[in-house]
């Protein structure tokens, strides 16, 4: 978690980029994240694929259906990142759904993160109220960050909630769609970004959700640390394999 907290204070315009693990292929998880930490990324979310990802669009949908049909699963994915520590140096954090979570044991699970050398987790539809009353303590102990997701139907007071229970950032979707949905921001979502930013909330917030170009990348990050790009970049990967990586984020920067 200090690795993720020490890119969080490096100033603003963070990129994190979301892919699923397994997807294209099987064995592209390492490739990948070589990839984006030589062009320059500043964190990435590897999405553990699941087969009723209800946070997520088509795109990301069928990047996790063919991911698991290459084969993924949590323990391949384990299996894959031994090491990883030794060859990527930017934050990695663990993108997915609490039921595979659950079938490995949270605790397992947490151990086996901090072992590999994970700075955090995403886990959209794990209530606030249960990660406090049941699993918290194990998350301090494996010094993992839980990252809480709000969006614009979030009230304050649920908002301040999350806060208090951060030590890392918050995960700030742009709006109430699946990923992948959105194309641009309009002044509602303008207006939310402005509400937050006015929260003066301790956590700092990266947008997700509807960020695909250099544009929509700079109106998020005018109003929040960084930036999450998930579809575009499966996308991208669908498209152009690996070796369009290179060109897809140099058309972000």
């Amino acid at each position: 978690m200090k690795r993720l907290q020490e890119t969080l204070q490096q100033g603003n315009k963070l990129l994190s980029i979301y892919f699923t693990a397994g997807y294209p292929n099987l064995e592209d998880t390492i490739p990948i994240l070589k990839a984006l930490e030589k062009n320059g990324v500043d964190m990435v979310e590897i999405g553990l694929p699941f087969s009723d990802p209800l946070a997520d669009g088509p795109t990301i949908q069928a990047s996790s259906t063919q991911a698991l049909k290459n084969g993924m699963t949590t323990e391949v994915l384990f299996d894959q990142l031994k090491g990883v520590r030794e060859q990527i140096s930017i934050p990695l954090i663990i993108m997915g759904y609490f039921n595979p979570v659950l079938q490995y044991g949270v605790e397992a699970f947490c151990k086996k993160c901090a072992d590999i050398g994970i700075d955090g987790l995403i886990l959209p539809d794990l209530p606030l109220a249960e990660y406090n009353l049941h699993y918290r303590l194990t998350f301090e102990k494996y010094n993992l960050a839980n990252i809480f997701l709000i969006t614009p139907q979030t009230s304050v007071k649920r908002i301040m909630e999350i806060d208090k229970a951060s030590n890392a950032f918050i995960y700030m979707v742009s709006s109430a769609s699946t990923t992948g949905k959105t194309s641009g921001f309009n002044d509602e979502q303008i207006a939310y970004f402005n509400r937050i930013e006015g929260l003066q909330l301790k956590n700092p917030q990266i947008v997700g959700f509807g960020i695909n170009n250099a544009e929509t990348f700079n109106i998020a990050t005018k109003y929040a640390k960084g930036a999450i790009i998930g579809s575009a970049f499966i996308k991208a990967l669908t498209t152009d394999g690996i070796v369009g990586i290179h060109p897809f984020i140099n058309r972000l920067r």
